[in-house]
């Protein structure tokens, strides 16, 4: 009696158990075979994976007294990103990344920390130059392109780390070449790249690549009335950066190649309406700079007080300039030592005058 007792509850139990094992095996989904990666893909992942390790994260930190203590200590300022230069150790990125920091470090993307010293910066350019000492198996340094020959529509890649997101790739294309926007010392940097690959909090500093994984830029602004990404970011060119960074290696600093002249911004704005000329007045030539050799004339006061203008420069190699930002950029696309045609206006005249650059200081 016992056994046929318990009978019904075995039973019951089995039926609730296949019952369950249905109602399982009637929700379970099998998985559908994708095939292969397409070819733009495996690029894709192949060019991050290569160029990954040549990318570093950056932090900086501001030191701060307290003003009861007078204890000095350090606090996070803010986080960027750069990349290897070189097997000497030196790493680039923007300067606004490290401006007015106190400390900076570099992680690389194996994890290793390392401390970093300036070597040198440009902010005219927004490029900084950092150096640490690396002990073994030094990250590869990004192998470098050209930006004199992109095309609006080929594939760019950023990798960076916005939002200290690390090590983060983003997609898009070159959407316009040849911008300008202000830099820090209220100079114009030239030959800017744009792009619609997301450049957000962050990324500044980090490589912009081609696609076949070439350095063609620094991501250094983005344009956005939130902060963050709105399609619209900027890259200066790889061609400054080659002209900028063995620069700063060599001497701590960047020298823009100069004419010898006296100009001023402020006094050139208001002979702009004064006089109603548009271009860069020349307000004085500094004996025996290439200006004075070149025969410039500099601007002159009537008897009477009123300014009577010498040389206006309104274009250099071609280029209107229009000025004083724009002629430092303008004259910045060459070297010390090169010699350029210079247009002015000398009265109701308009001649070439041919300058050789020289050293600035």
């Amino acid at each position: 009696m016992a056994c046929d007792a318990r009978r019904p509850r075995l039973l019951a139990a089995l039926l609730l158990t296949l019952l369950a094992g249905t109602a399982q095996a009637a929700g379970a989904r099998s998985v559908t075979p994708r095939g292969p990666l397409d070819a733009d893909e495996r690029a894709t992942i192949a060019l991050f994976e290569h160029a990954r390790d040549s990318v570093v994260y950056i932090s900086t930190a501001a030191l701060v007294r307290d003003l009861w203590t007078r204890n000095v200590f350090a606090v996070p300022r803010g986080t960027g990103s750069g990349f290897v230069w070189d097997d000497a150790g030196h790493v680039v990125t923007n300067f606004h990344v490290i401006e007015d920091a106190a400390r900076a470090s570099v992680r690389l993307a194996d994890g290793r920390d390392y401390p970093a010293r300036l070597v040198g910066a440009s902010p005219a350019h927004d490029i900084a130059v950092l150096k640490i000492g690396v002990d073994f198996q030094p990250p590869p340094p990004v192998p470098i392109g050209t930006s004199h020959d992109l095309r609006v529509g080929q594939k760019v890649f950023a990798i960076g780390n916005p939002f200290g997101l690390d090590w983060s790739l983003t997609t898009g294309i070159v959407s316009a070449l040849d911008r300008s926007l202000p830099a820090q010392d209220g100079a114009v940097v030239e030959h800017l790249i744009q792009t619609d690959a997301a450049i957000n909090p962050g990324n500044s500093g980090g490589p912009l690549l081609d696609s076949a994984g070439r350095l063609i830029g620094i991501n250094t602004a983005i344009y956005s009335p939130s902060g963050a990404s709105a399609g619209i970011g900027f890259a200066v060119p790889v061609d400054t950066v080659m002209r900028v960074v063995p620069q700063l290696i060599r001497t701590g600093h960047y020298s823009r190649p100069t004419l010898g002249v006296q100009v001023d911004e402020g006094v050139n704005a208001r002979l702009t309406r004064l006089l109603g000329i548009r271009g860069v007045f020349v307000l004085g030539v500094q004996p025996g700079s290439a200006a004075a050799r070149a025969g410039l004339v500099p601007l002159r006061l009537a008897p009477d007080g009123r300014p009577l203008a010498g040389d206006v420069i309104v274009a250099v190699d071609g280029k209107p300039v229009d000025s004083v930002a724009r002629l430092l950029a303008r004259l910045d696309d060459f070297a010390a030592g090169d010699t350029v045609p210079l247009t002015v206006l000398r009265g109701q005249r308009r001649l070439t005058v041919t300058v050789t650059l020289q050293a600035g200081a």
